[in-house]
């Protein structure tokens, strides 16, 4: 099913939403790279060398003093080089590369005697490294990386900070750069930062550059880095800062988005158990977002699926999506998750989505139902068919959406297989609810799945007499334009026996 079903060679992935906050920025938004702007300080109003102020500063001035044997003038250059490069719009970090002024500024990183001078340097070039790729590779290439890392054991703070800055930016920049600086053992002088002595800045700087570590999948980051960075992340799981809170929610969603041994890996951490109280967490921060783990126990699940149904009955649409798409996961495990979603009392809440939500809810939905059909034992795909899903089933059958039309036909499908001898009251249903004719349409598709789909549903079950004479096989149509499979009972309280 186009990918949806997330299997792994010993048990089927669940789908986890790390529901930490609601509906604002997609992650993949967020800056992989942050730029130092002063908050109260402007290039005409700033504390460079008097030799600097009330003139027009060239780029010619800054290379030319910034290799001035005065300790003095030197720092008002590469200060006022760094200011250049904090104004907010458009800083000309290209013309400081082509000034030349990268291997001065990288000189500076080597300065143990001056330390202004170093965090000047290094806050230069954080900023050039956060501009674009070429941009920040022109910093690796220049060398600096191997001092920065060098600058994480300064004696100076504001130096050590401002290196994990810098470091993180090139990080950010993708996997290339990010196994670069692990190769050079960023990781274990960067997690000895993590400490309750720590000012709440500096540790914000640390759990973002841990997000770019765990970031990107293609390749992900070794595994040794990941059994490094997950003790630490256990750690951060637990503070009550929000912005290190969310930055450690999503190291951990990008960890467990890179496959089977990682998520284990995740697992094994014991970290997982302290997501479920984050589900419900009161800070609305981030967009609500999702994640694979493996294995989960029926404890956590159930735990889960308590909070997810307190976001079914709220009205924004991201949030019913994404809950909508972690029930599609959870369906697509094995029977015990799938009776537990039912348990939950979570099927109806589905089909009132498959009915009613928006397109994109829909759409989960739809995966929510066709999942179950394969994963689900009979009595589970009976209870599906006992709550009237089979009409909003069949209307988007006329979708333009060729994935969600195939979606639909092989949960049809799976139903009619699954009732087995009692399959004509079910083609009964798909018939009386405008389905059939939606069937017979979908034989002339474009897409040769979806044709040939279609046109096995049609031979199998709607070719020939295949309903049984028995009028009491015929299911009864409510007033509410519900069917029920046993005219003399209600529905919600009569099995429906495939």
């Amino acid at each position: 099913l186009g990918g949806r079903i997330y299997l792994s060679s010993n048990s089927i992935i669940v789908g986890f939403l790390f529901f930490l906050c609601v509906c604002q920025n997609k992650r993949d938004e967020h800056l992989l790279k942050k730029r130092n702007v002063p908050q109260e300080e402007s290039l005409e109003d700033s504390d460079v060398d008097s030799d600097f102020k009330g003139q027009n500063v060239t780029l010619d001035d800054i290379l030319q003093n910034a290799t001035s044997d005065n300790a003095v003038v030197q720092l008002s250059a590469v200060q006022a080089a760094r200011k250049l490069l904090s104004s907010d719009r458009n800083p000309p970090i290209d013309d400081l590369i082509k000034s030349g002024i990268l291997p001065i500024l990288v000189k500076c990183l080597e300065r143990d005697d001056n330390p202004s001078l170093q965090f000047e340097a290094a806050w230069a070039l954080t900023n050039i490294a956060s501009g674009t790729s070429a941009q920040t590779q022109a910093v690796v290439k220049s060398n600096a990386v191997p001092l920065f890392l060098r600058l994480l054991h300064s004696p100076h703070q504001n130096v050590c900070e401002q290196a994990v800055w810098a470091l993180g930016n090139i990080i950010g920049d993708g996997p290339q750069c990010r196994d670069y600086v692990i190769s050079l053992g960023v990781v274990k002088p960067l997690l000895s930062f993590i400490s309750p002595s720590i000012p709440i800045t500096f540790l914000r700087n640390v759990t973002w550059v841990i997000v770019n570590l765990c970031r990107n999948k293609d390749p992900p980051p070794p595994m040794e880095t990941v059994q490094e960075i997950l003790p630490a992340l256990c750690m951060l799981i637990y503070h009550t800062d929000l912005n290190i809170l969310v930055d450690t929610v999503w190291a951990l969603s990008y960890l467990t988005d890179g496959g089977n041994e990682q998520i284990q890996m995740v697992i094994d951490s014991g970290v997982v158990p302290f997501l479920v109280p984050l589900l419900s967490h009161q800070e609305v921060k981030v967009q609500v977002r999702r994640n694979f783990v493996e294995g989960v126990d029926q404890p956590f699940l159930v735990c889960a699926l308590k909070n997810i149904y307190v976001f079914m009955t709220v009205s924004d649409r991201v949030c019913l999506q994404e809950a909508v798409w972690f029930l599609s996961n959870i369906t697509a495990g094995n029977q015990q998750q799938v009776q537990a979603v039912i348990d939950a009392g979570l099927i109806p809440m589905i089909i009132h989505q498959l009915a009613k939500g928006d397109f994109g809810t829909q759409k989960e939905a739809a995966w929510a139902i066709s999942n179950l059909t394969i994963s689900g034992r009979k009595d589970q795909v009976e209870f599906l068919v006992e709550h009237n899903v089979i009409p909003p089933f069949c209307s988007l059958l006329s979708v333009k959406d060729s994935q969600v039309v195939q979606v639909v036909l092989d949960g049809l499908k799976n139903i009619l297989i699954m009732a087995g001898q009692e399959a004509s009251t079910i083609a009964e249903i798909i018939e009386e609810c405008g389905g059939l004719e939606k069937i017979e349409q979908l034989q002339q598709h474009e897409n040769e799945d979806i044709y040939k789909l279609a046109f096995e549903i049609i031979d199998q079950y709607f070719s020939g007499d295949i309903f049984d004479e028995d009028p009491n096989l015929i299911p009864e149509t409510t007033q509410g334009g519900t069917f029920n499979f046993d005219p003399a009972s209600n529905m919600q309280t009569k099995k429906f026996n495939f």
